[in-house]
């Protein structure tokens, strides 16, 4: 047994979506972009029912004696989890009410939510139930020993108790008689939210929700509603393919897509109200357990309030923010001009994604170019990126591009984009059995006698994230990087070619085993009476050798600073880890870009990479990280570093116990909130060309 210990990567998960809802009650934010993060804590839920805990509750079908086979026992995490998720909802529901509609209303901007309507209101809501929602109304009752309704993923439900109205023919006894039914609220045809006419400079909005059940009469003539409660099913979205496949895999995904929709149910959320005999009934009616029962509110689907309408003003949001432009890469200069002269390196969203798709671009149009290839994971909708690599081919380019076809929840999307490559002549290669390319790469060769360009990320292929997104790219024409990024494809195109690497470490080939060996060369460093540090940046931290690694690295003596936006299965405090600092930083922007940094007795080695140190991305997946070298860049990443080292607004250290502990600041302490401040030395650097002009 391992004198080592970790946290559970998803009860590790849940502190990180913790520190989310922590942001929805954060003071110094305009109220929008606190109800955002309300929606995101939402979004990020729904998605973990919908895959980690659906995998669980997998297991828990397991024999015994299976079951003890496994790492953990699912049904103990399962209660740990929903014990977890239960704390953290009741403390959502406290924000909402308690801080965000209170200061929702000292905006002027009522939110309703069950308070009896005035007349104007009322009359507003009928006619717009009895003119749009109406006709979309399919009410279904609960009948014993009849086919169970199809309850639809995510959809949102009411549970309706009723009485048929009596008449003189009744049996008094037969109307006594409650029924029970369910209506789904057509959210998915009109907005969750209705703007109702304004009252005395008043803003009054209402959910879609609360329009049903104030007409809820309509729906069921002949009964008198007794009471409603809404409901919602998580459904397991896991997409299942064989490692080893055969045949067309585009229709093979197309068939599991259709099975995500009606998955097994992951988590059945409830309003707290429901009495215990209507919940059990709608238990019995479509066969749950009680580890699918999640205790919620009045209101589900919170990820809705992406799209609040907003009637007072911009100034309850955040500013329009907008990129640094990067003086080398001015609109009338050739960006591979720009490349042959240096190595450029980009920051997202503080600097520009345009560039990127210049980039393309300019190698969709130029003669000298004889192909492109390219790798795809997540692209934008109508994405501009491949819309170029479109261009390319219709310009006469060779161009080839690995769609990764298993990217969760964009399987669909990156079929269309395929779709339409195709049908531009684009070269398209598949998934990889048993393997997911995530490397995000670019490679542009020309002609036999001029250069070629690459260009490397930490991030995808995708210029609506990137506004969003914090990630670094880079453009280089280094020949060492632009061969290994050749061989790297050929071994896409066919993996039978041989491959060794030495400059680009590579997913399956040697980049865990490179990355060990330069932890090791920190713990000799300090075992000669040197000085060893590690500074590692990530989404995620899973992979127990890299993590044994690391504890044995802080045991000899190497200082190891963290910086981990969700998943950390590594325990601080301990006597094996006294020498690591894990801080989590959650602000405007999603951390996003992964960064290794190693001192090196001074030497100081500097990669970005598309790779967590997660299993999947170590042991089942195509990765890159690539060096930065040249010093002035390498320079910048590490005061980049440095910088969120040092935040203590948006920086949470992380303790043994999984809880976000603001960092301690003296009564005169500057405040330093890393994003804010790398956009700032990012725009001293760029004032500093212009001054040199």
């Amino acid at each position: 047994m391992s004198k080592y210990q970790f946290f559970n990567r998803d009860l590790s998960w849940l502190s990180f979506n913790h520190r989310v809802l922590d942001e929805a009650r954060n003071p110094d934010l305009p109220l929008y972009e606190r109800i955002k993060f309300l929606a995101i804590y939402s979004s990020n839920l729904d998605e973990f029912y919908r895959v980690r805990v659906a995998s669980y509750q997998r297991f828990t079908e397991l024999p015994i004696e299976d079951k003890l086979q496994l790492r953990e026992n699912p049904d103990h995490t399962l209660k740990k989890i929903k014990q977890q998720v239960n704390k953290q909802q009741i403390e959502f529901g406290q924000i909402f009410t308690k801080e965000i509609v209170p200061e929702l209303l000292e905006n002027n901007i009522v939110l309703m939510q069950g308070e009896k309507l005035c007349e104007e209101h009322y009359e507003f809501t009928k006619e717009f139930f009895l003119d749009n929602l109406l006709p979309h109304m399919q009410p279904m009752l609960l009948l014993k020993k009849q086919i169970q309704p199809f309850l639809k993923n995510n959809a949102i439900y009411l549970a309706v108790k009723l009485y048929k109205k009596r008449s003189k023919k009744d049996n008094p006894d037969k109307s006594k008689r409650a029924k029970y039914a369910i209506v789904r609220i057509p959210n998915n045809r009109f907005d969750r939210f209705i703007e109702l006419p304004s009252i005395n400079d008043k803003h009054h909005i209402i959910f879609l929700d609360d329009i049903v059940k104030l007409h809820m009469k309509v729906v069921f003539p002949g009964f008198k509603i007794d009471s409603t409660y809404s409901f919602k099913m998580s459904r397991d979205a896991d997409i299942l393919i064989e490692d080893e496949y055969s045949g067309n895999i585009m229709s093979m995904i197309e068939r599991n897509l259709k099975k995500r929709e009606t998955g097994e149910p992951s988590r059945f959320l409830y309003d707290e109200n429901i009495p215990r005999d209507f919940l059990n009934l709608l238990k019995l009616a479509f066969n749950l357990t009680n580890n699918e029962l999640v205790q919620g509110a009045k209101y589900h689907n919170f990820q809705d309030f992406f799209n609040f309408p907003n009637p007072a003003g911009k100034e309850l949001e955040d500013a329009p923010f907008h990129s640094l432009k990067v003086k080398e890469l001015g609109q009338n200069k050739s960006i591979f001009k720009e490349i042959s002269k240096k190595d450029i390196l980009l920051h997202y969203p503080y600097q520009s994604y345009e560039y990127v798709i210049r980039f393309l671009n300019e190698a969709a149009i130029d003669p000298k170019v004889e192909e492109i290839k390219a790798t795809q994971y997540r692209v934008a909708e109508n994405s501009a990126v491949v819309n170029a690599l479109i261009n390319a081919a219709l310009n006469g380019k060779k161009v080839t591009v690995l769609v990764e076809l298993k990217a969760r929840f964009d399987e669909e999307a990156n079929m269309n984009s395929a779709r339409a490559m195709i049908k531009a002549g684009v070269k398209i290669i598949y998934s990889l059995p048993g393997l997911k390319v995530h490397a995000k790469i670019a490679l542009v060769i020309r002609k036999a006698d001029k250069e070629d360009y690459a260009y490397l990320s930490t991030g995808n292929f995708n210029e609506k994230t990137a506004r969003i997104y914090a990630d670094h790219g880079f453009f280089t024409s280094d020949e060492t990087t632009i061969s290994e990024l050749k061989l790297l494809f050929n071994y896409l195109e066919n993996q039978e070619t041989e491959c060794n690497f030495n400059k680009l470490l590579i997913g399956q080939f040697n980049m865990r085993d490179e990355f060990l060996k330069m932890i090791d060369r920190e713990i000799a460093h300090v075992e000669n009476g040197r000085k060893g540090h590690l500074i590692l940046k990530m989404n995620g931290l899973q992979e127990r050798q890299m993590i044994n690694k690391l504890y044995e690295a802080s045991s000899k003596g190497v200082k190891i600073d963290l910086i981990i936006r969700g998943i950390c299965c590594l325990i601080p405090n301990k006597s094996y880890s006294k020498n690591i600092k894990i801080i989590r930083i959650v602000d405007q922007f999603l951390e996003h870009a992964r960064v290794f940094y190693f001192y090196n007795n001074g030497a100081e080695n500097v990669y970005l990479s598309s790779a967590d140190w997660m299993s999947r991305n170590l042991h089942r997946r195509i990765e890159c990280a690539f060096p930065i070298e040249k010093p002035k860049l390498k320079q910048e990443l590490i005061d980049i570093l440095n910088i969120q080292l040092n935040d203590n607004t948006n920086a949470r250290i992380i303790n043994e116990r999984l809880e976000n502990i603001k960092p301690q600041n003296g009564i005169d302490a500057e405040a330093k909130r890393a994003q804010r401040d790398i956009y700032k030395y990012l725009e001293k650097i760029e004032l500093s060309k212009k001054s040199k002009n």
